[in-house]
């Protein structure tokens, strides 16, 4: 108890610099681009009207729980996107401060949890993209009737629970992978593939009620729930999309799930943290 209380003091001693590298860390993210900061905007707006283009003809159509594709595929691609950035840069964040680390003492955690962070501000940025959408749509909707269960409601003020739920499920995961890149680079090669699948395996695109209408095998399904993305963009959309609260089962298993991996990301993080210096 006596060096978890040492752990916490040590890091609200180091909060400044946090700050500065997460500072660093947004305004690096874009220097060199023509547009700039622009692109947090851009970027998922383009990504979005690409999929919808691809796919809103298989998935957008007499899809139950949807409501409204564009909007249902945005919800899932923002908080996908910031998983999988946000553990990326976490993993990267020990080796590329080696020449730091090397010359300097700086609590090593200090680094992936301010990439997480990082992200995490750009991630926020990049809702108003969720804004500017629903607002065509809804303004679409009242002119055209063309999406008669798309609403607002006072639960999108919870949207907060799903994304702070995420936050803690990424920062576990950050922590493992960069200790896990410290002694096995391949370990980025790896995640790679595995960002891909989980794209493919988490309801970003499509919507498991559909499947279970349409006779999907039900192992096959509760497989895909097991995926702790699943509940957390599924509470995110019940809070901006259905206009009701949140599944508890989502919420239980999604919370309990991002908290056990935070928790062993800080317990495997600490053991190793002082090898890392023979390795990077």
């Amino acid at each position: 108890m006596e060096k978890i209380k040492k752990y916490f003091a040590n890091a609200y001693k180091y909060r400044y610099l946090m700050q500065e590298i997460v500072r660093k860390n947004v305004k690096l993210q874009y220097r060199d681009s023509f547009l700039g900061m622009l692109w947090t905007f851009l970027q998922p707006l383009l990504t979005m009207i690409i999929l919808v283009l691809i796919f809103g003809t298989i998935f957008g159509r007499s899809s139950e729980g949807v409501v409204c594709y564009p909007v249902y595929l945005l919800t899932g691609r923002l908080l996908y996107e910031f998983f999988t950035q946000s553990t990326k840069r976490a993993m990267r964040s020990i080796r590329n401060s080696a020449s730091v680390l090397k010359k300097v003492y700086v609590p090593k955690y200090v680094y992936p949890v301010s990439n997480v962070l990082s992200t995490f501000v750009t991630f926020t940025i990049s809702l108003s993209v969720l804004v500017v959408v629903m607002g065509y749509f809804l303004i679409k909707n009242h002119f055209t009737g063309a999406y008669p269960d798309l609403h607002l409601s006072w639960y999108i003020l919870l949207c907060f629970v799903p994304i702070l739920i995420l936050c803690i499920l990424a920062l576990g995961v950050g922590l493992i992978l960069s200790v896990l890149n410290v002694f096995f680079k391949d370990v980025e090669y790896i995640y790679e593939v595995v960002c891909m699948m989980l794209f493919y395996i988490t309801p970003i695109m499509y919507s498991l009620t559909t499947f279970k209408k349409h006779g999907m095998n039900s192992s096959i399904i509760r497989v895909l729930m097991l995926n702790p993305l699943y509940s957390i963009i599924e509470m995110f959309r019940s809070c901006v999309l259905y206009c009701e609260i949140w599944n508890w089962s989502h919420f239980a298993y999604g919370l309990g799930v991002s908290l056990a991996v935070l928790a062993i990301g800080i317990l495997v993080f600490y053991k190793n943290q002082d090898k890392f210096i023979l390795h990077i």
